[in-house]
């Protein structure tokens, strides 16, 4: 993990990506935090109807740092539909890292795995 870009992590718009059954799984996301610089740990709160079932099973996510420039396509691909109907990512133009795709032109990324999980009635926060 690259400290420096955790510990320039902002509110922001990130792709969070994680390991699927059958493909990768992704969605757009706001709710991202640093908890410690060390160890090096970030909280992320998942809707229990997106990518959280790949993450519960995985154990592992990524957190792609999207910038002001990023095509809003990428945006709409992420956000706007399931992974459950539709492979996302196969217009997003990505890079593999620790089986996890990391869309190819964020300004930074963080691959996570799972070390604890708060929950809430809609959300689950995952600490990775």
């Amino acid at each position: 993990m690259n400290k420096k870009v955790l510990r320039n992590l902002s509110y922001g718009v990130y792709a969070v990506s994680a390991l699927g059954e059958n493909r990768m799984s992704g969605c757009i996301a706001n709710s991202i935090m640093q908890i410690t610089s060390s160890p090096a740990t970030l909280a992320v709160s998942m809707n229990h109807d997106n990518t959280h079932e790949c993450i519960e099973k995985s154990g592992m996510f990524a957190v792609s740092i999207l910038s002001e420039k990023t095509d809003p396509n990428i945006i709409s691909q992420l956000g706007f539909q399931s992974s459950r109907d539709v492979d996302k990512f196969m217009n997003v133009p990505f890079i593999t890292k620790h089986n996890i795709a990391v869309v190819d032109d964020a300004c930074g990324y963080l691959v996570c795995k799972v070390i604890d999980k708060m929950e809430t009635n809609t959300h689950t926060v995952f600490l990775g």
